[in-house]
Order: C-alpha cells, then sequence, then structure tokens
C-alpha cells in the first residue's frame, strides 16, 4: 500500500521523486541559513536553522520509508 504511494505519478514522474528533490532543498535551505547568518547577513532569523533541519529531517525519513517500502511490500 505504501509502496503505491510511493508510485503515485504527478507530473509525470513518481512521488518518491519529487519528494525526495524536496527534501534536499530544505536540507540546503537549512545549511543556507546557517551560513548566511555566520555572514552576517541575517535575512531568516537563526532559530530558522533549527526548525528547517527538523522539517528537512522529517521530510527524510517519510522519503526513506516509501524508498523502503518498494523493497520490503509494504
Amino acid at each position: 500500500m505504501i509502496s503505491e504511494i510511493a508510485y503515485a505519478v504527478f507530473l509525470s514522474k513518481p512521488s518518491i521523486f519529487w519528494l525526495g528533490i524536496i527534501t534536499y532543498t530544505a536540507f540546503v535551505f537549512a545549511a543556507l541559513i546557517s551560513v548566511l547568518n555566520a555572514r552576517g547577513k541575517r535575512i531568516f532569523p537563526f532559530k530558522w536553522h533549527s526548525r528547517m533541519a527538523y522539517i528537512a529531517l522529517a521530510l527524510a525519513i517519510l522519503h526513506g520509508i516509501l524508498g523502503l517500502s518498494v523493497y520490503f511490500n509494504f
């Protein structure tokens, strides 16, 4: 059942593909917040760094579950 969600097609690509891109973007955004704050460019407050890291980690766990569901058939 979960593997069906992983292979559901949105915009001609499976949903696991899109979730991987969103996860990667969230990790890059979390790193970007830290780097920009270290250089003195305070576009986002530093508290958003940890929030984005938690969001990216949750997305990565979901992405991993979807990926493993294909191999273990759950």
